[in-house]
């Protein structure tokens, strides 16, 4: 079993900053973790992800301006998100996977407004 849950999220206006966090669990150790993002009426896109060497890797729409990184010892994976736009507004999940199947949290909202 399989259990994360992310915090964090808010209302913020264009510019301004917000760090999420996703805490995971599981008796198995966990390797990749990644956020993904859901805006209204559009699919779940990937955002970013991180490895458990700290290999990581950002969508171009996001690079330059967040950045991700992991606490292993408190199993928590960080999306620091700077200089947010009013497109970034989504519901962000973070997502790991493990023998086969994938595990999400149940996501944490973020509205930036212009």
């Amino acid at each position: 079993q399989v259990q994360l849950v992310e915090s964090g999220g808010g209302h913020v206006q264009a510019g301004e900053s917000l760090r999420l966090s996703c805490a995971y669990s599981s008796m198995y150790t966990i390797n990749a973790v990644a956020w993904f993002r859901q805006a209204p009426e559009k699919e779940r896109e990937w955002v970013a992800d991180i490895s458990s060497d700290d290999l990581t890797h950002l969508a171009s729409s996001v690079k330059g301006r967040f950045t991700i990184s992991r606490d292993n010892g408190k199993n928590i994976v960080f999306l620091q998100m700077n200089n947010l736009k009013p497109e970034d507004t989504a519901v962000y999940y973070c997502k790991t996977r493990k023998f086969g199947f994938d595990y999400w949290g149940h996501g944490t909202q973020v509205t930036v407004s212009s």
